[in-house]
């Protein structure tokens, strides 16, 4: 489509060719973009529907912007996250589980999840299972050792990824979210929270990365040679 990326050489440069490359598509982070530039973006991207792209960080005028090119895409609001082709590939690989430690945490979880479910795993999420009540997450013991990966979603004091790695041989991603009084400092004490996990196996992404934590997920969970799917 060399008509339609040069048009949009003043504002960007598709990397149309990633999936081949990497094996993952690449995604368009929202923030810090107009709407006009989103939705010519948008609009390019639309002649090539065997490439599975994500808008990320995507607030209402984003997403207008994107639908106004893309009228069938995907759109889950509280996500901030549209996809398109709007249906999510079949899945391969292993079970990817995210957890949201609160509701609080939903938004970031979800974000995760559907990442990891339009790179083509299947992905289950359990939502409000934090360590204020361990029975919640101590009752998903079976979920959580049927997952390849887990991710984990939380904010305040991020304790929840060393209680999962302690429960589960699975590689566990910790997610740190912005959620918390003023001490939790916009999520940088669940960021040191996990970074600090005494359960081994635990890695973290950035604060509120749901989007990177669903691609690691999905990378972890990649279908391998003599693994069940």
């Amino acid at each position: 489509m060399p008509d339609l990326v040069g048009d949009l050489q003043d504002i960007a440069e598709l990397d149309l060719d990633r999936t081949a490359r990497r094996g993952y598509p690449e995604a368009v982070f929202c923030a810090g973009k107009t709407p006009e530039q989103v939705g010519r973006i948008a609009a390019a991207v639309r002649e090539r529907p065997d490439v599975t792209t994500l808008f990320t960080r995507a607030d209402d005028q984003h997403a207008a912007a994107v639908l106004a090119a893309l009228p069938d895409a995907a759109h889950d609001p509280d996500a901030g996250l549209l996809a398109w082709p709007p249906a999510p590939p079949d899945p391969t690989g292993g079970l990817v589980v995210v957890l949201a430690a609160g509701t609080s945490d939903l938004p970031v979880a979800r974000e995760a999840h559907l990442t990891a479910r339009y790179l083509g795993r299947e992905s289950e999420l359990v939502v409000d299972v934090g360590v204020a009540g361990l029975h919640r997450v101590l009752a998903r013991v079976d979920l959580l050792r049927r997952a390849r990966v887990v991710v984990v979603a939380a904010g305040m004091d991020g304790a929840l990824p060393s209680v999962v790695a302690g429960l589960t041989s699975a590689p566990v991603v910790g997610l740190p979210t912005s959620v918390g009084y003023g001490a939790a400092f916009g999520g940088i004490a669940a960021l040191l929270t996990m970074l600090n996990a005494c359960a081994p196996g635990v890695s973290v992404v950035n604060i509120d990365n749901g989007y990177g934590a669903g691609h690691l997920a999905a990378q972890i969970a990649a279908p391998q040679d003599g693994v069940p799917s």
